[in-house]
């Protein structure tokens, strides 16, 4: 018996019917994955796996260590009430804020639960609000606090916990230790939703630590925990936490994600990627899953969305079809050679038509820029393409922020962009869209959209914050049917994740990615 990578307990045994006939009669039920060739249990079986097979299977280390933690668990917390009291909501932080009045409300609710995910909207402070939560933890126990963040946001971590006199240890999503130490530990997950694919090393890792013996509590903060409008991506997040319905992938997924059996080309695949029964996914999850928006929370000015859509000359609608029929053509004869699979190759077709269509808007969004500049807007410009945004940079000038730059480098353009040193910062979605605040700015330019409302959302959110003097004005610009496509796409991804997150009922009726971009290209 081993410790597995996800923090489950694995049996390794040669074919034996009656041992496995045994190992069948286990409760909680244990599965059979045939392509590590083990059982898998979770830890809450350890000790009738102990007490039934201890003397016939060898324990590796790591596993003997777990349970004999299992054996001597830490001392209880102290009451609810007590948690608050330590918490100081009512005190002034060290550089003079306070918390507001739903940060506040979210310390109480995350005191309550050893396993809970923070999925408040972007801009309403969760950073603080679990450290807040945390340091009532360190006050009444004996526990230190651990932060998994991406590491372009563990200045700002570092920033949080300062103001509250805190220490912390950051680790990134890229690098996730095998081991907690024994002393107690609370565990906050910063955008735990670089979690939710399960067959991922780092998703593992992830479950690995939100399972240890010695956690005091697992703390998840994701304003999109929904991030591609599927409930499998919800799956991991829910099983990090303990919640009963991520004890049972294959039951998860049968019952919210049309989890079925199907045969292509000879081969059998588990297909899983629907969604169905969310109105009860919702009212299960609530317990453990709190949502707010910015509206539910906050006095902020609104944010205006405001579709553009653009007209080419003859002569550029001449140029962009000709360019877009070169890169279809070429697919097709590489797919009438068998030299790619057309389903696969699709995607990649259809982000090279973006790519054009970006470069195709370039006049259009140097005019709007332009003229907002001149009356003294500072703008803030989204895209998907590194070299549209150099392209764009070479027209107007401003600042340059892509992942070429280092997280400090990146923390040094926003100060200055937010100092007034630039009028104009222009942003791949995967630099600047993420830890940043930038709410000088009123005026956000999205040159194209990205496959998820949860990556425009943030996008957009790098603004629509705390400090705002003026209601947000979100530019889309629209340019044929591949913007269309993409934009009729988030709406619908949006609507599932309103009706998980938000309880408001509305009729689904979305039909997939590659589905719909296959259709495109017939229809070309």
């Amino acid at each position: 018996m081993r410790l597995g990578p996800a923090g489950s307990i694995e049996v390794l045994l040669p074919f034996d019917p009656v041992t496995q006939a045994q190992l069948r009669a286990v409760r909680p039920r244990g599965v059979w994955l045939s392509r590590r060739g083990c059982w898998q249990f979770p830890l809450e079986a350890a000790a009738v796996l102990r007490r039934d097979f201890g003397s016939r299977f060898s324990l590796e280390p790591d596993l003997s260590q777990w349970l004999t933690w299992l054996e001597q668990p830490l001392p209880p917390l102290p009451p609810h009430r007590q948690l608050v009291q330590a918490a100081a909501l009512d005190q002034p932080l060290a550089d003079g804020r306070r918390l507001f009045a739903h940060q506040r409300a979210a310390v109480r609710w995350l005191l309550a639960r050893r396993g809970a995910v923070l999925a408040d909207a972007m801009g309403l402070g969760k950073t603080l609000t679990a450290l807040v939560a945390a340091r009532a933890l360190v006050r009444t126990a004996d526990c230190r606090i651990v932060v998994i963040a991406p590491a372009g946001l563990h200045t700002h971590w570092r920033q949080e916990a300062a103001a509250l006199e805190l220490r912390i240890h950051l680790l990134s999503w890229a690098r996730l230790p095998a081991d907690l130490p024994p002393a107690g530990t609370v565990l906050i997950a910063d955008e735990a939703h670089y979690a939710q694919n399960l067959s991922a090393a780092r998703s593992q890792a992830f479950l690995r630590l939100a399972r240890h013996p010695r956690l005091r509590a697992a703390w998840l903060l994701s304003g999109t925990p929904m991030k591609n409008g599927r409930p499998a991506q919800l799956f991991p997040l829910l099983a990090a936490i303990g919640h009963p319905l991520g004890r049972d992938q294959r039951a998860f997924e049968e019952r919210y994600c049309q989890g079925h059996w199907s045969e292509s080309g000879g081969v059998r695949r588990w297909q899983a990627v629907g969604a169905t029964n969310l109105p009860e996914l919702q009212r299960l999850t609530r317990p453990l899953l709190l949502h707010r928006r910015k509206a539910d929370c906050l006095d902020l000015p609104p944010k205006q969305r405001q579709l553009l859509p653009l007209a080419l000359t003859e002569a550029e609608g001449l140029g962009f079809q000709h360019r877009l029929q070169l890169v279809v053509d070429d697919y097709r004869r590489r797919a009438a050679a068998g030299v790619v699979r057309r389903d696969a190759e699709a995607l990649a077709v259809f982000t090279a038509l973006r790519q054009i269509a970006a470069e195709y808007k370039l006049p259009a969004a140097e005019s709007l820029i332009a003229g907002l500049i001149s009356r003294g807007e500072p703008v803030v410009v989204f895209t998907a393409f590194v070299a549209t945004a150099e392209l764009l940079q070479a027209r107007l000038g401003g600042a340059l922020l892509t992942g070429r730059l280092r997280p400090p480098q990146r923390q040094a353009l926003v100060d200055a962009f937010q100092a007034g040193e630039h009028s104009l910062l222009i942003c791949t979605y995967g630099a600047g869209g993420l830890g940043f605040n930038l709410q000088r700015s009123r005026h956000v330019v999205l040159l194209e959209r990205p496959w998820t409302p949860g990556d425009a959302e943030q996008a957009e959110d790098r603004c629509h914050r705390i400090g705002m003097q003026a209601p947000l004005q979100c530019h889309w610009l629209q340019l044929g049917v591949a913007d269309q496509l993409v934009d009729a796409l988030i709406a619908s991804k949006a609507e599932r994740i309103d009706l998980v997150l938000n309880r408001r009922a509305t009729a689904l009726a979305r039909q997939g990615l590659p589905q719909m971009v296959r259709r495109l290209l017939a229809e070309w």
